[in-house]
């Protein structure tokens, strides 16, 4: 019986240029409702976010409009607030109460135990709190609603949304969470492990998952030189995005190993000398205009071999 799983990577505003890539594999010809037969929605960041909100079953128009006509005010820096954070040296970015207040009219007061749909939302608790001081310490952490003993069906899913964005130097921790990226901004390996939990009461054979996994734009950065004398201040930018992109390129070859033929993943790369902040809402418009040339052909011929 075939179980399949969506997987969504992390990537902040340009969560945008996956919401439109979906768009466009739901209108091909007999792919219309590929996404109501979804079996688990797996999500970090942005890749959280959406993931919850399909989980919901919300349209993707509503998801695109939050990206495009929300972008800005949930990306928006006062000065007041940077003359606080000395220009983020010691502060965030952005405060995300203004995520919180989108997120909640979206996803409302609802508990990851009533959603549509099973998902796996990946973030990072920076103290389990233990009782046993040799057992305190920071931890990944998977929110999911699967079957079983030791889900999250009571946590509220804009909570978990808050939590798994929470990316560091652009927004406040919450509740002691941080992004899930910092681990799995490709969760698809999170999703597929999460499978083969003992605790599952739906463990899924291997044979029967179908994984597609979506990126949400990948900058053809490099480091040129061979040996680098760098210290804190030299590679502190460099290395959150260096991180993000091993992480992504790890689970992708682990999944390719495992499932073979049975995963896919549609990651499209910018152009030579094009590169997306995770905050840059003023290039919206070019990243509509990227998302709607992205080759999917190959996606929706796996799609129509596998998905159903």
């Amino acid at each position: 019986m075939t179980y399949r799983i969506l997987s969504l990577d992390g990537g902040g505003i340009r969560g945008l240029i996956t919401v439109i890539m979906l768009q466009r594999l739901s209108q091909k010809p007999g792919l219309a409702n590929w996404l109501d037969q979804v079996d688990l929605v797996a999500g970090t960041s942005t890749g959280g976010l959406l993931a919850l909100a399909i989980a919901k079953g919300l349209d993707l128009q509503v998801l695109r409009d939050l990206y495009e006509k929300k972008g800005k005010d949930v990306f928006d820096d006062s000065l007041l607030d940077d003359i606080f954070d000395l220009a983020t040296i010691i502060g965030a970015e952005y405060d995300n109460k203004k995520l919180g207040r989108e997120l909640k009219k979206i996803l409302q007061n609802t508990t990851l135990g009533e959603l549509k749909y099973s998902v796996i939302i990946t973030s990072f608790d920076l103290d389990n709190e233990a009782a046993n001081a040799s057992e305190r310490s920071w931890k990944p952490k998977l929110f999911h609603n699967l079957p079983g003993e030791g889900n999250d069906n009571e946590q509220l899913a804009y909570k978990v949304g808050l939590y798994t964005s929470a990316a560091p130097t652009y927004f406040p921790s919450v509740d002691g969470f941080i992004d899930g990226g910092v681990f799995a901004n490709n969760p698809s390996m999170c999703a597929l492990a999460q499978t083969q939990d003992k605790r599952n009461l739906n463990r899924v054979p291997f044979d029967d998952v179908v994984l597609l996994s979506l990126g949400t734009g990948t900058s053809m950065t490099y480091i040129q030189k061979k040996r680098l004398d760098w210290g804190y201040a030299q590679w502190v930018k460099p290395l959150i995005n260096l991180m993000l992109d091993g992480v992504v390129g790890i689970a992708d070859y682990q999944c390719k190993q495992i499932l073979g033929n049975q995963y896919h993943r549609l990651a499209p790369s910018f152009p030579p000398g094009v590169f997306i902040p995770l905050d840059d809402v003023k290039k919206v418009p070019e990243m509509v205009k990227f998302a709607n040339q992205v080759p999917i052909d190959k996606t929706a011929e796996w799609l129509h071999n596998n998905w159903s």
